[in-house]
């Protein structure tokens, strides 16, 4: 005897929209109760597919380490890779190591150098965690995520939404072809001015890195 198939009921998810905006703000109160307790600082962006001992992991580490030493709390996405390197050196230097962490499908786990931690579902909440409660942003070397938080921060600069801050791009070499392409393309082209390719700065050190920090607060 044939069975008959059950009806499949899909679920109307537009009918959780009002109750996630209860979600939503919980994630808003919590970062800003945490965050806004930490003090001034720096968040420090990267590849999560770095390896630990690599060139770059290395220099991540020191670069958070002197940024930590200069009295700044350290921000991160929390995960493997930079993110990892960067919570290390702040933990090293004895300054305070934050993790924002992402709920995203292939679960990222936050790393052991993290003692502050945040855990996120909504990108859009975590951005503002990070651009809200930094005096810089330090770009290391990354794929997308990494590229969307540095034109993030570059678009609210240049749309004055919120107040210049040092962006800075880490290694010269890393990030020619782009910046180039900026420059001969972009610039060119009259989608972006002159005078906007100021908004951020390249490093190619660690102690760069802390100077323009410092050279950025000087003259404000």
């Amino acid at each position: 005897m044939r069975k008959s198939k059950v009806p499949v009921i899909k679920e109307d998810f537009t009918q959780e929209d009002p109750w996630r905006v209860f979600r939503i703000m919980s994630e808003f109160v919590e970062g800003f109760e945490v965050l806004s307790k930490v003090g001034k600082a720096v968040s420090i962006f990267g590849s999560s597919r770095t390896r630990t001992g690599t060139k770059y992991y290395k220099l991540g580490e020191e670069i958070a380490y002197l940024i930590a030493k200069e009295g700044y709390a350290i921000i991160t996405g929390s995960g493997p890779g930079l993110m990892e390197a960067a919570n290390k050196g702040a933990k090293r230097a004895g300054g305070k190591s934050i993790g924002l962490n992402i709920q995203i499908p292939s679960e990222q786990k936050p790393n052991k150098y993290v003692d502050i931690l945040l855990d996120f579902r909504y990108f859009f909440v975590r951005k503002v965690m990070f651009v809200k409660y930094a005096k810089a942003f330090v770009i290391l070397p990354g794929g997308y995520g990494t590229l969307d938080e540095c034109f993030e921060a570059i678009n609210l600069v240049q749309t004055d939404r919120i107040e210049k801050f040092p962006v800075i791009l880490f290694n010269r070499e890393y990030w020619k072809g782009m910046v180039d392409w900026i420059k001969n393309k972009v610039v060119k082209e009259g989608c972006v001015s002159s005078k906007e390719l100021a908004i951020f700065t390249i490093a190619d050190t660690p102690k760069e890195v802390v100077e323009e920090i410092k050279r950025f607060y000087a003259k404000a």
